[in-house]
């Protein structure tokens, strides 16, 4: 009778052994499985960031090409022009009063062309301060009469950014005043930006919005652009919009990295 009882035991004590390795196969499994698939996910994290980098590193290069463009070619074309002016002035003095407006206008013009190729230059805009510059350029569209532009900066203490935090921050800028001026028929807009504690930026308008419950998922190429560029760097873009009530886009540090 103690014989079975102990070949019961041993038999128990087997089988529970064979279940023990079992599990033990089966977690090991399931982890290999999970580090393949965290591998496989971060692969393709890389490969979508190798991506982006390269259309960013595109679009830059096609930025520089046009900034280059305007400053050797328009901007000398309008350097002779208005070369040719001051020597109608010259020659023709009783018409200096009517040229003289034109002058003006031209020199206007030239120095807008100036301002749009440097903010257009990647390397022109790593040698300065990324918040001056959009500073900078909110100054000059203020004096567009179809848009009341105000904006407020707030900085405890200096912040550096990288190179490429200078450029996807500018670009995200310029992709939203651009979208305000061409789309959100807005007669208002307002930027804020803060680096402390992070880096916030926020550009919102009083323009005709959108539903942007609906169209999650499928943004435009202009947000998708922008959404792609912010995350190169690990920043959120977080979109705010309701039709008749105008839009909010604000750029921030990714805080759970």
């Amino acid at each position: 009778m103690n014989q079975v009882v102990i070949g019961i035991i041993i038999a128990f004590l087997f089988i529970g052994l064979i279940l023990f390795f079992c599990v033990i196969l089966i977690r090991l499994y399931f982890n290999k499985i999970k580090k393949y698939t965290e591998m496989l996910h971060e692969k393709d994290l890389n490969f979508q960031k190798a991506i982006t980098q390269t259309v960013i590193e595109t679009q830059e290069q096609v930025l520089n090409n046009i900034s280059q463009d305007l400053h050797d070619d328009a901007g000398q074309q309008l350097t002779y022009i208005n070369f040719q002016i001051e020597n109608m002035k010259l020659d023709s003095p009783e018409l200096e009063k009517t040229l003289e407006p034109l002058s003006q206008s031209l020199g206007n013009l030239s120095k807008s062309i100036r301002s749009i190729s440097h903010a257009l230059n990647s390397q022109l805009l790593l040698q300065q301060d990324v918040i001056k510059a959009i500073i900078t350029e909110l100054k000059r569209l203020q004096k567009n009469n179809k848009i009341d532009i105000v904006y407020s900066f707030e900085e405890i203490e200096v912040k550096k950014f990288s190179d490429n935090e200078k450029i996807i921050i500018y670009r995200i800028f310029q992709e939203c005043i651009n979208n305000v001026f061409k789309h959100a028929k807005a007669s208002k807009m307002s930027v804020f930006i803060t680096t402390s504690p992070d880096f916030k930026m926020i550009i919102s308008d009083n323009g005709k919005g959108f539903n942007s419950a609906e169209k999650k998922g499928k943004l435009s190429l202009g947000l998708i652009n922008m959404a792609n560029r912010a995350n190169s760097i690990a920043y959120d873009l977080d979109v705010k919009s309701q039709v008749g009530s105008g839009t909010e886009i604000t750029l921030s540090e990714n805080k759970r990295i």
